[in-house]
This record gives structure tokens, sequence and C-alpha cells, in this order.
């Protein structure tokens, strides 16, 4: 097994995705997707655009799961996030590892997509029903503090 990752405008597979997980060492196996919603902020939303800085994102995305890798002391992590026009109900961003225990997959599944969504140059552009659309705010990463 290794950690694998990738951006770009494949329709995401869920499946597939955690078909490249697991281990007979493993009690646990979690798979976290991201879809595209209804609504955001009570607008009607239409669906979604993800546009990125594909080869900085692909490898940023690369280096978030080799370090929860570590972290969490398991290769088993495979990690894709979807670019382009995507409609209501479709994958936007999936992960899936497999891990001794559930409480450490469950801690770093939710390490990887808080990571994804603070570190990685992919920008989310809201379409509403009413025919408006909007960039929405990313979230500024953390700055280490001075010594």
């Amino acid at each position: 097994m290794a950690v694998w990752t990738h951006v770009g405008p494949e329709p995401i597979d869920p499946a597939g995705v955690l078909a490249r997980v697991g281990s007979a060492d493993d009690g646990a196996v979690v798979l976290f997707v991201g879809i595209v919603r209804n609504h955001a902020e009570g607008r009607s939303v239409s669906g979604m655009t993800y546009e990125a800085y594909t080869s900085m994102a692909a490898s940023e995305l690369a280096a978030l799961a080799s370090e929860a890798a570590e972290r969490w002391q398991t290769d088993r992590i495979a990690v894709v996030h979807r670019t382009g026009a995507l409609t209501l109900g479709e994958p936007s961003v999936a992960i899936a590892l497999s891990t001794p225990h559930r409480a450490e997959g469950y801690e770093a599944s939710r390490w990887i997509i808080e990571a994804i969504k603070e570190r990685l140059p992919i920008w989310k552009h809201e379409h509403f029903v009413d025919g408006e659309s909007r960039w929405v705010p990313g979230r500024t990463p953390p700055t280490p503090a001075a010594s």
C-alpha cells in the first residue's frame, strides 16, 4: 500500500477511492465524501465550480496526505479533489484511509479535510438558482508565531 492523491476534473468514484486502502492489520476503514449540496447560507444552489492551481494543489495534497500518514502511522490513505463544474450531489472530495483503530481513522480523516480547506489552492464558485454566483471566501492558513 501507499499514500495516493489526485487533483483533477475526473468524476470521483468513492468505491474506487475506498478500494485503495485496507489491510489485514486494520480494524477501521473510514470514507469521507464531500458532495455538492443544494443550499448555502439560506440560498438555493444549482451547482458549483472548483478551480485550482493544479500543480501546486496536487503537490500540497500529496504533502498533507504524507504528513497524515506519518502522524497516524498508516500509509493506507487515498485522497482526491475534483476540479471543474459539478452538479448537485456530485462528490467534490473523497478521503479514504485505514488504521488499526477507529479513533485514529476518524481523527486523521477530519484533520485531512480541514488541512485541505486551509492549504490547497482550490477555489469554490457557487452558482445559485436565481442566476447569481459567488466565490466562497477561503480560509487563511495559520501563520507560525515569530520567536
